[in-house]
């Protein structure tokens, strides 16, 4: 991987998974120095923290933040209420136009609004997010137009982008295939077998294998011709 430039910083989103930590590895192979912000929001996969705190550690970064945000009191989805995970849904289900109940409300909105606060404070110029409009489950919060949107936003309400210094949403993966990722992550030497994407795992960390991230992982590995070290129930 190239050399930290010092001046080029960037703030990582980091569930922890497999995309995030895609993500990262492709910014620390740009040279930047990279501020990882991970979120303990009332999710039931909780466990994903402890991924993305091994991610942190693997890749180097300058800062690894973990942010509370209570989202079981708002609640709407499978991933903060007592709401069932999709189980064993096949890719025609998973591909219609109908959003998900793992969907959270707004959630990439809230984590973006902090991210920005921090490249504020850090002096970042570039946010990186693992979203993807090809191998993804139907979230709004995902597409191309939602980033172009908030980026835009980012410029207008934030102190750096009036006084010149704009902030960029970076979305390496947005058009990527999720094979497409394994493959440019395996080639930067990403350990995806110390990644969690379940979002129903087992108490010790066991990933169900079922639910539509485990089975978009799995079918990824699959087609990348990569084998999958991923640990399931």
């Amino acid at each position: 991987m190239n050399c930290i430039n010092q001046n080029k910083k960037a703030i990582i989103l980091s569930s922890g998974g497999l995309d995030s930590t895609t993500v990262m590895a492709i910014a620390k192979s740009e040279g930047y120095g990279i501020y990882s912000l991970s979120f303990s929001y009332g999710q039931r996969h909780s466990v994903e923290l402890e991924a993305a705190e091994r991610v942190a550690e693997a890749i180097g970064v300058l800062k690894h933040l973990v942010i509370s945000v209570d989202m079981k009191l708002i609640g709407g989805s499978a991933l903060t209420d007592d709401i069932p995970v999709p189980k064993d849904r096949g890719e025609e289900e998973m591909g219609d136009d109908e959003i998900p109940v793992t969907y959270v409300p707004a959630r990439n909105t809230i984590f973006l609004s902090y991210a920005l606060g921090w490249a504020e404070v850090v002096g970042a110029s570039d946010i990186f997010i693992g979203v993807n409009a090809v191998d993804y489950s139907g979230y709004p919060d995902c597409r191309p137009e939602f980033i172009s949107a908030f980026e835009h936003m980012a410029n207008l309400a934030t102190k750096a982008g009036v006084e010149g210094r704009r902030v960029h949403i970076q979305t390496p993966l947005i058009q990527m295939t999720k094979a497409e990722i394994i493959q440019k992550g395996t080639a930067l030497g990403v350990d995806y077998g110390i990644t969690l994407s379940c979002y129903d795992p087992a108490a010790d960390g066991l990933s169900c294998g079922h639910c539509d991230s485990c089975l978009l992982r799995k079918k990824g590995f699959a087609e990348a011709g990569v084998d999958d070290p991923t640990l399931y129930i």
